[in-house]
């Protein structure tokens, strides 16, 4: 297209001012439509065409129809000397000239990033336009880069947010490591107890990587994790490859076809671990290193967070191991049962204790007690309580001497604390007679009275009482002595058993009487039988609503074989008695 193309030809957008006689006429002093007149200086010649061009941002190479150069521009000679004029475009030797379509395309030429785009003129002439857009498409390219590096951390950050144990952690770091970082990534944790746990990553055939682990001697660990462990970051990295090769971790890599780096993951006070990736063929620039890092602070981040919640649970599981009632232990002529369900059943303590301590003429002194308030605090008075009576024992077995002086060490050290807490307890000695049974000698803190199953089928309240444990200095402290004969047995229960609330509609306490129903007919029942079914009748009662912290303690005596006897036969469903105080409303059975 030229001017004589385009002359006499008006887009109708007002900017073209024609002689059509709708528009403004010509006013008397020469002007028309309020334009100036032209100026006389009209005819001065213009500037030449390739002054105008040599300015262009663009490179301009005009040819003709047979594809002879016909003009080349200053800045297209600059980014292609190849191209002269009067020569053919094809003879330049640069392929990327003759196939160029009409649409814009990007090649490479000369290490620089060039687009060229071709533009058809009449006559069949052409003109290529090139520009060097080698800049612009690195800031691009960056751009593009940075947005994946961010992306990447961001998904690392959502991935390791979630494990909280070390293993789980570590293997998740390593997984995440391959393929945008490496093909082979080991992870070397801090070592404990002088050995050190590792994970690797390797990139499988369908891009998922295959996770394994494997355990060192922190002695055989390579120099390069050895010297990353204590927070420097190995510098050397020619030789990296070749340690990792030595010590198994790139199966099939050779250490002249790749490149290796080594980063300190961080943590509290030393490294959590070192992080080595490692892949063929490429390098590893300020770029990648600097996402490695980025990586590694992450990873070392969430291995700290793992590691510190792995650390304080075993420490609770440790405090609470100790705080858990311990089973009584063995003794002469007497079967245990016991049952535990602590309050808040996730800590798996409370304020419910139990025990028993042989003593040394072959009797027993046992306890079931119930300390105020619930769950850690609870739990922890009870274990000073429990290391009082162990202790206490020792140098008094009489029931209600041994239960004043554990109120004299409790004062003591609730005072000493501030607490203020108190316990009730039922505390006995039991001793074995020569025709089987049982001499039990009680003490009573403020405790629930026992229970006892007699052979014919009675349950029998022991009528024993006193003033709470650790109140006052000299508290009154009852006592009484129970015999049982071979197959009898002595129950101890903390109020979490009746004060259970539940039944029909939700907030009726289990109570004293529904008790002695759940017992009777159970005084065949072997000891832990017993418990568990107590155990077993609350918890229905409860219906999985809160309760209170739940301890039952049986003893049974065996008889002189020292053997219970078999338990084959059926007892009593528990049973409500009539809404008109008549007769039970069903008497069903059921298997034990």
């Amino acid at each position: 297209m030229n001017a004589a193309d385009v002359r006499g030809f008006d887009p109708g957008d007002g900017r073209i001012s024609t002689s059509s006689t709708g528009r403004a006429a010509a006013r008397p002093d020469g002007t028309v439509g309020g334009l100036p007149p032209l100026s006389p200086d009209r005819a001065e010649p213009g500037p030449a065409w390739s002054e105008v061009v040599e300015h262009f941002r663009e490179g301009l190479i005009v040819c003709d129809a047979d594809g002879v150069v016909r003009h080349v521009s200053p800045v297209a000679e600059r980014l292609l000397p190849e191209v002269t004029p009067g020569h053919h475009l094809a003879a330049a030797g640069v392929a990327v000239l003759t196939g160029v379509d009409a649409e814009p395309g990007d090649v490479a030429h000369r290490g620089r990033r060039l687009r060229i785009r071709r533009v058809p003129l009449s006559g069949s002439r052409s003109c290529l336009y090139v520009e060097d857009v080698t800049d612009s498409v690195s800031r691009a390219d960056a751009l593009l880069a940075e947005r994946a590096r961010s992306a990447f951390l961001a998904v690392v950050g959502e991935k390791l947010g979630n494990p909280l144990h070390p293993d789980r952690a570590a293997a998740a770091v390593v997984r995440l490591s391959v393929p945008t970082l490496a093909e082979v990534a080991v992870l070397v944790l801090a070592p404990r107890a002088g050995r050190a746990r590792w994970w690797r990553a390797t990139r499988a055939d369908d891009d998922s990587p295959r996770v394994d682990s494997g355990v060192l001697p922190a002695t055989a660990l390579p120099s390069a994790i050895t010297e990353g462990l204590s927070g420097v970051e190995p510098h050397a990295v020619d030789w990296l490859v070749e340690q990792a090769a030595d010590a198994g971790w790139l199966p099939g890599v050779s250490a002249g076809e790749s490149t290796a780096w080594a980063v300190p993951l961080p943590g509290r006070d030393t490294p959590a671990g070192v992080l080595l990736v490692a892949r063929r063929n490429r390098g590893y620039d300020d770029a990648d290193v600097a996402l490695v890092r980025a990586f590694a602070a992450r990873a070392g981040a969430a291995l700290t967070t793992a590691v510190l919640y792995r650390n304080q649970t075993e420490v609770a599981d440790t405090l609470q191991a100790s705080l858990v009632p311990v089973e009584p232990a063995d003794a002469d002529g007497v079967q245990w049962g016991t049952a535990y369900r602590p309050a808040q059943a996730s800590l798996r303590i409370g304020g419910d204790f139990y025990g028993a301590h042989r003593l040394a003429d072959g009797g027993s002194v046992f306890f079931l007690g119930d300390v105020s308030g619930k769950g850690v605090e609870a739990a922890v008075f009870t274990g000073q309580l429990r290391q009082c009576l162990q202790a206490l024992y020792r140098i008094e077995s009489r029931p209600g001497r041994l239960l004043r002086l554990l109120n004299d060490a409790l004062l003591e050290t609730t005072q000493a604390h501030g607490q203020g807490r108190f316990a009730t307890i039922v505390l006995g000695v039991v001793r074995p007679q020569r025709d089987g049974g049982l001499s039990l000698t009680m003490a009573g803190g403020g405790h629930l009275p026992p229970l006892v199953l007699r052979n014919s089928g009675e349950v029998e309240p022991v009528p024993l009482s006193g003033m709470l444990i650790g109140v006052v200095p000299d508290p009154r402290i009852g006592e009484v002595t129970v015999r049982l004969a071979a197959g009898e047995t002595c129950l101890l229960y903390s109020d979490g058993v009746t004060e259970a609330r539940g039944g029909r509609r939700g907030d009726e306490q289990f109570g004293q009487d529904r008790l002695v129903r759940a017992v009777t007919g159970c005084h065949r029942m072997p000891a832990p039988a017993l418990a568990e079914r107590i155990e077993q009748v609350t918890g229905d009662w409860l219906a999985h609503g809160d309760h209170d912290d739940i301890a039952v303690l049986a003893l049974r005596a065996t008889g002189p074989a020292g053997r219970p006897q078999r338990h084959l036969h059926s007892v009593p469903a528990l049973t409500e008695p009539a809404e008109d105080g008549g007769e039970p409303a069903t008497d069903r059975t059921g298997p034990s």
